[in-house]
């Protein structure tokens, strides 16, 4: 199917589960510690992916793995706990309605990081929309 090949069908999914996860997590959150909660939802998401590449035969031995492939994937491995955690403790604290906003300054910082670090151009139009996507959560943040 030429749909399941655009990455656009796939970056919207992401969004729409996304959402989920926040609605979902500020339930589930608010019967446990925030780190607790991320525990379990780490173990889940250990043995979903842990079927899906059973599943699709995509497993390779790990010293196939480049090491800087290694390095790099520990460290986005890293950087996702550590924002998890810091997710969690938030929708602990606050409405998954204003959490989850300024959890996708991650949007705005994508685009900065990519630009700094990557090399990556946006247009202007696309800068005005990382701006807007800034205001956006900056407004919603506010009370």
């Amino acid at each position: 199917m030429r749909v399941l090949s655009s990455w656009q069908v796939w970056a919207l999914l992401s969004a729409a589960f996304a959402a989920l996860t926040a609605i979902f997590a500020k339930v589930g959150v608010a019967g446990v510690g925030s780190d607790y909660a991320t525990f379990v939802r780490t173990v889940v998401i250990l043995a979903m992916v842990t079927l899906l590449v059973a599943a699709s035969g995509q497993w390779q031995p790990p010293g196939t793995v480049p090491a800087r492939t290694w390095v790099f994937l520990v460290l986005s491995g890293l950087a996702t706990g550590a924002s998890w955690v810091c997710y969690f403790r938030a929708l602990k604290l606050g409405e998954a309605a204003r959490v989850a906003p300024v959890d996708k300054l991650s949007v705005v910082l994508v685009a900065v990081f990519g630009a700094l670090f990557l090399g990556e151009r946006l247009s202007v139009t696309g800068w005005v929309g990382v701006a807007l996507i800034a205001l956006g959560a900056g407004l919603v943040a506010l009370r």
